[in-house]
């Protein structure tokens, strides 16, 4: 929880700055949708594309000039620009790389401010469908402008739920197939978007009920975290323990079916 006075006007200012760049980035990201890309691979099935890199270096340039002396964790080309301050931005610049690159309109460009190792404000948008996200550390969770709150499903079998697997699922054990398996024959429905941070947004808004993912990365799970838990529902790692971003592991949800879930994947 925020602090009140001027501690809440500068995390609004900054909101405001969150929600201009990504607006910014956002039309680097709808100009190039559904043309031909260039494509490098970061593993077997892992890709980037010129525009995850454009978008990247407008808001990294962009956080750079309006405050030189923040931190930034960025997903492409291993970008960690570390300062002596509690003010860390974190960045995704395009989450759904491969749906953006097969011309899938779930994607979207992801920012979180980390300030003092909390996550206390985050942004996402997907500028495609218009869709804007945003939430501040005590302050509620928006999508369009509007505040939203989590599902109000009870019934784990009537939930609708989303997940995904790692890029190294031919090889890696820890691979959720099993966890899919397990609570797909549960529940109403399983969903894989393709996007960490659409998921969680999703179930901040209420259209999905929950989500799990495991193998992710900060910026997979940095401003959606936040999203979840101002709209009323929980986050925590597969065993109900606090979320810790940098831990690989989240599980999130309207909270009403959290201990089912969790009790699943931590079984």
């Amino acid at each position: 929880m925020l602090r009140p006075g001027h501690d809440l006007m500068d995390m609004e200012r900054f909101l405001d700055f969150a929600v201009s760049l990504a607006k910014d980035c956002g039309k680097i990201i709808s100009k190039s949708f559904r043309k031909t890309h260039s494509i490098k691979y970061k593993g077997p099935v892992d890709i980037v594309t010129e525009v995850d890199i454009a978008s990247q270096h407008l808001a990294v340039g962009g956080i750079k000039k309006a405050f030189p002396h923040h931190s930034i964790l960025a997903e492409e080309e291993n970008a960690l620009i570390s300062n002596e301050t509690k003010f860390k931005w974190i960045i995704d610049p395009l989450d759904g790389t491969t749906n953006y690159a097969h011309g899938v309109p779930i994607f979207c460009f992801s920012i979180a401010l980390e300030v003092d190792s909390e996550i206390v404000l985050g942004c996402a948008y997907n500028p495609v469908l218009n869709e804007l996200f945003y939430a501040l550390s005590g302050q509620g969770a928006y999508f369009n402008g509007k505040k939203v709150n989590v599902s109000k499903n009870d019934c784990f079998e009537k939930s609708l739920l989303s997940t995904g697997f790692p890029y190294d699922k031919k090889t890696n054990p820890d691979n959720n197939f099993n966890h899919f398996r397990d609570i797909s024959i549960s529940v109403r429905g399983i969903r894989r978007l393709g996007s960490a941070v659409l998921d969680l947004c999703y179930t901040a808004a209420g259209f999905l009920d929950g989500y799990w993912e495991l193998n992710l990365n900060p910026w997979d799970m940095a401003s959606g975290s936040l999203m979840v838990k101002e709209a009323g529902g929980i986050v925590s790692d597969f065993c109900q323990k606090p979320l810790n971003i940098y831990n690989r592991r989240i599980l999130a949800s309207n909270g009403l079916i959290h201990d089912k879930l969790s009790k699943i994947l931590c079984g």
